[in-house]
C-alpha cells in the first residue's frame, strides 16, 4: 500500500513538472508571437507612413566600424579588435531615430566560473537598443537600452536578455540629453534609470541602494578643414544618493579625458573614414589609444 501511494505521488509530482514546463513553453511562444505582432505592426505602420514619399528618401540606414578597441564613457569595454555595427531608422524630418547597435569582438576576455573555480575566455557581445528626438536644432533626448552579455553564460549564469534586474549585471537603461551651445560644442548628459551592471551601492543592511549616475560630458570640434578635424571632450559622473557610482568607486570624479582625431581618406573613389581617440581616465588611470575605420 505504502508503494502505492509513492508512485502516486510521484506521478502527480511528475505531472505537476510537465504542465509547469508545458506553461513556461507556452509563455514564451505568447512572448515571441506578441513580440512578432509589435515588429510587423511597426513596420507597416512605418511604410505607410513612408508609402507616398519621393523615391530620394531612403529611411533606413546600416553602418559598420572596425575598432582596435572599444571605448564609451571612459571606460574600456573590451581591450581587442571588434566589429560593430548598427541598423537604423530616421523619419524624413530627421527628428526621429530608432535603430540598434551591435558588438562583436575577436579576441576573448577572462571571466571566472564559479560553479568550476576556473577561470574561462569570453568574447565580447553586445546588442544595445537606442531611439533618439531632436526637439530642436539644438537640442535632443534620447534612451539607450545597453546590453551586454559578454560572458554570462561562461561564468555559469543563464542569459535572459530582457531582464534589468540590478544584480545580474549586463542590461541597464540610460535616459540622456544633448544640446548644441554652438555648432561646434555638445553638452551631454546621461542618467541611469534602471538595470543592473553594479549602479547601486550595497546598505549595511544588505538592502540594494540605486545611484542614479549622472554622466556629464562636453565636447567641441576646436578645428576642422575639408577632410579633417579635431575634437577636445572632457566626461564626469557622480550621484546625489550613493558614495559611489556606476563609473567611480567615490561619489564622483572626472572620468573621462581626451581628444579624437577624424580623417576621411580617398581610396579608389572611396570614402574612408578614419579616426584616432587618445583617452585618459583620471579615476582608473587608464590612457588608451583608439582606432575607429568606419567601413560603411
Amino acid at each position: 500500500m505504502e508503494t502505492k501511494k509513492k508512485q502516486a505521488n510521484k506521478c502527480v509530482c511528475r505531472k505537476i513538472e510537465i504542465e509547469t514546463q508545458v506553461e513556461t513553453y507556452l509563455t514564451k511562444i505568447r512572448r515571441g508571437s506578441f513580440l512578432l505582432l509589435f515588429i510587423i505592426f511597426c513596420s507597416n505602420f512605418l511604410l505607410a507612413q513612408e508609402a507616398n514619399l519621393s523615391s530620394d528618401y531612403n529611411p533606413f540606414s546600416l553602418g559598420v566600424h572596425l575598432k582596435n578597441m572599444h571605448l564609451w564613457h571612459g571606460s574600456v569595454v573590451h581591450p581587442g579588435a571588434v566589429i560593430a555595427t548598427d541598423l537604423e531608422y530616421n523619419s524624413r524630418n530627421k527628428k526621429f531615430t530608432f535603430g540598434f547597435w551591435g558588438g562583436a569582438s575577436f579576441s576573448t576576455t577572462d571571466v571566472y566560473n564559479e560553479t568550476t573555480g576556473q577561470t574561462v575566455g569570453a568574447y565580447y557581445k553586445e546588442f544595445s537598443i537606442y531611439t533618439k528626438y531632436r526637439l530642436t536644432d539644438r537640442f535632443f533626448v534620447e534612451a539607450v537600452s545597453h546590453n551586454n552579455y559578454t560572458g554570462v553564460e561562461e561564468r555559469g549564469d543563464q542569459l535572459h536578455y530582457w531582464s534589468y534586474d540590478k544584480t545580474q549585471g549586463y542590461n541597464f537603461v540610460d535616459v540622456n540629453f544633448g544640446y548644441n551651445i554652438t555648432p561646434n560644442t555638445l553638452l551631454y548628459l546621461a542618467t541611469i534609470i534602471g538595470g543592473g551592471s553594479g549602479d547601486y551601492e550595497v546598505q549595511s543592511n544588505g538592502d540594494l541602494k540605486n545611484s542614479w549616475t549622472q554622466y556629464f560630458e562636453v565636447n567641441s570640434v576646436v578645428w576642422r578643414n575639408e577632410s579633417s578635424n579635431l575634437t577636445l571632450f572632457v566626461g564626469g559622473a557622480w550621484s546625489f544618493f550613493t558614495d559611489k557610482t556606476f563609473y567611480t568607486q567615490g561619489k564622483g570624479n572626472v572620468v573621462n579625458v581626451g581628444t579624437t582625431f577624424g580623417k576621411v581618406f580617398n581610396i579608389v573613389d572611396y570614402n574612408v573614414p578614419v579616426a584616432v581617440t587618445a583617452m585618459w581616465n583620471p579615476e582608473t588611470e587608464k590612457t588608451v589609444l583608439q582606432l575607429d575605420i568606419e567601413l560603411f
